[in-house]
């Protein structure tokens, strides 16, 4: 018996007939390491085998809260489709189809972003990268933050520097909707976390991997495929030459003669000896499309332009006879629509359409590229 039981039992005896038992002795020191000891065993079981970064925290957790005073830049960002190799994409749309199959059996188990949080910045307005990615990581596990044009008016209110090391504090990735591509350049330089292009001035990547994984599941594969785009030589169109730079492929835009894609671009994809650009004018052009592509005329920021923009692009309107010239082809638009415009509602709403299989692929795009950059997969 220890000396704690003997005192215990001693007062146990002098105590008068119904007084109350006398409080159990304090936990001893002994007691209290034991449990220590037995949780932090449990913490290194969790972790078990994922490796220890720089900072000696688990490969694969939370990157915000850093504990150095100047932390690293993240390793990895989504800027450009052509900073990943044919290998790195190929692994992304096998991701993507792998999540959407999961997600569409009805499996919601799968969270590895639990604990984790995404801000969004917004500098325009939107529907789809919004959803999209607040949907999406949430089904994973994780919290979205918005922020609007008017929650921080990037660059302006704040330098972009101050507000990527301020936001990369508190958050474990950055996704960007802005104007200047020059503000996701900076969010990536001056952060410490992972930054996502959801979309700016010169290109959009999120939403052309969505679009390869849709060709992908429609067509089999994209390689030695042909894309016709028909519209402006926009955001969207750099990014589509800038996946051909690392998959085989052939790219056709067709466009009025003032309304080219950036020639650097275009000669960054031709020089790379994988996949084709090509620049036309003329409408028959089209025949032997695997896909054709269309965007609107003025994007946002290019309204006042929007009368100007239908007179040059009179004759580039895909109609149901213009897919007739190439009759094997899926139709394909990145939305909004203006229907009737850029296309007509024969066209969107065709059986060989699939604008709606697009906009849904977006979100499982993303989740694989957020999941690639926080060493999920």
């Amino acid at each position: 018996m220890t000396f704690a039981a003997m005192l215990s039992l001693a007062a146990a005896r002098r105590a008068p007939m119904g007084a109350p038992p006398p409080p159990p002795p304090a936990t001893t020191t002994t007691t209290t390491t034991r449990t220590r000891t037995r949780t932090r065993t449990t913490t290194r079981g969790l972790n078990a085998g994922r490796g220890r970064d720089p900072a000696g925290r688990p490969v694969g957790t939370t990157k915000a809260f850093p504990t150095e005073a100047n932390p690293p830049a993240a390793k990895k960002h989504f800027i450009h489709l052509d900073d990943f190799t044919k290998e790195e994409i190929e692994e992304l749309l096998d991701i993507a189809i792998s999540e959407k199959k999961r997600l569409q059996s009805g499996d919601r188990s799968y969270r590895p972003f639990e604990g984790k949080t995404l801000a969004m910045i917004f500098a325009k307005q939107s529907l789809r990268t919004r959803v999209s990615f607040e949907a999406g990581f949430h089904l994973l596990g994780g919290h979205a933050v918005y922020l609007g044009p008017d929650d921080i008016s990037l660059g302006k209110r704040e330098e972009t520097r101050d507000i990527t090391r301020v936001l990369s504090r508190y958050n474990d990735i950055i996704m960007a909707r802005v104007f200047a591509h020059k503000d996701v350049e900076d969010l990536a330089k001056f952060g410490s976390v992972p930054v996502v292009n959801g979309l700016s001035d010169y290109n959009h990547p999120c939403q052309i991997l969505a679009d390869a994984m849709t060709i992908t599941e429609r067509l089999g594969s994209i390689e030695g495929k042909k894309v016709v785009y028909v519209g402006d030589g926009n955001n969207i169109v750099h990014s589509w030459i800038r996946l051909a730079t690392v998959l085989p492929f052939e790219f056709m835009c067709l466009c009025p003669e003032d309304y080219t894609p950036d020639q650097a671009t275009i000669d960054r994809c031709n020089n790379s000896g994988v996949g084709k650009c090509v620049i036309s004018h003329d409408l028959n052009d089209i025949t032997g499309a695997d896909a054709v592509y269309t965007d609107v005329w003025a994007s946002m920021g290019q309204k006042d332009e929007a009368m100007q923009r239908k007179k040059d692009f009179a004759g580039f309107c895909v109609t149901g006879d213009v897919m007739k010239k190439t009759p094997d082809a899926i139709f394909m638009h990145c939305l909004p629509a203006e229907r009737g415009t850029e296309c007509t509602d024969e066209v969107m709403e065709a059986p060989y359409s699939v604008v709606w299989q697009q906009a849904e692929n977006r979100m499982h795009a993303q989740n694989a590229v957020m999941l690639k950059l926080l060493g999920a997969k």
